[in-house]
């Protein structure tokens, strides 16, 4: 007599199921092994610095570099960059140059160059300078000149804003304290101000000759009257 429906049931699905394995020492230690924590690697930072001259690209020092090392984060090359940040400005008055450092933004760039207002007006564009670039030079500054100078910098989706693009000249205009852009004033070179000396000092020796020859020489030769001093007439 066969059995009820609901019982060869059961065996069937009891013969189905796989018989578990017992577990062995070597399973312990395998998953001992591949849960132990491996120590993070040291983050190292390039040798990378924004406002070096001749700085190379932090992608090039990462290949050269025997370790791995981190570069510092950049905005996405399809936007252009962000302003660079202006550094010294030393003037040289004997040779009408000025030489301007600056710093690289947090951003790709593939270009730099300068621009110089004198008053009102255009500015005067410099060359384009590779991304490697942190100083430039101005030259042919006046003596006793006032300007503006900005860095800019651009790579292929445009080029940073500039706070003088406005066109109203330098008195028109006042930029970030630590923006891309900078007043200078070249002072009077040190000749021009010994030859004024000079030029002073030699028209007051002029003058005071002048009065001592006209003082003891010509009033006597010239018989110059004196001013004699009348006396108020006195009744009898």
């Amino acid at each position: 007599m066969l059995g009820s429906p609901c019982l060869l049931w059961l065996l069937a699905v009891t013969s189905l199921v796989p018989t578990a394995e017992p577990l062995t020492p070597q399973d312990f230690e395998e998953e001992e092994e591949d849960e132990t924590a491996w120590p993070p690697f040291p983050a190292v930072l390039c040798d990378y610095d924004r406002c070096r001259h001749l700085q190379l690209p932090c992608q090039e020092l990462q290949r050269a570099s025997p370790t791995p090392c981190l570069c510092p984060g950049l905005s996405s090359p399809a936007l252009r960059p962000e302003q660079p940040r202006l550094g010294e400005v030393r003037v040289v008055a004997e040779a009408g140059l000025a030489v301007v450092h600056w710093c690289a933004p947090s951003s790709p760039v593939q270009e730099y160059w300068l621009l110089l207002w004198e008053g009102s007006g255009a500015p005067q564009k410099g060359p384009s300078l590779n991304s490697t670039v942190r100083r430039a030079e101005l030259k042919g500054l006046k003596p006793g000149g006032a300007y503006v100078v900005c860095v800019v910098a651009a790579n292929a989706a445009g080029e940073s804003s500039v706070p003088w693009a406005d066109g109203k000249g330098i008195e028109g205009a006042d930029g970030p304290a630590f923006g891309p852009c900078g007043r200078l004033t070249v002072p009077p070179r040190p000749q021009t101000l010994v030859h004024a000396a000079v030029g002073v000092g030699t028209a007051l020796a002029l003058m005071s000759c002048a009065a001592l020859v006209w003082h003891f020489f010509l009033r006597r030769r010239w018989g110059c009257p004196r001013r004699t001093a009348t006396r108020p007439a006195t009744g009898l």
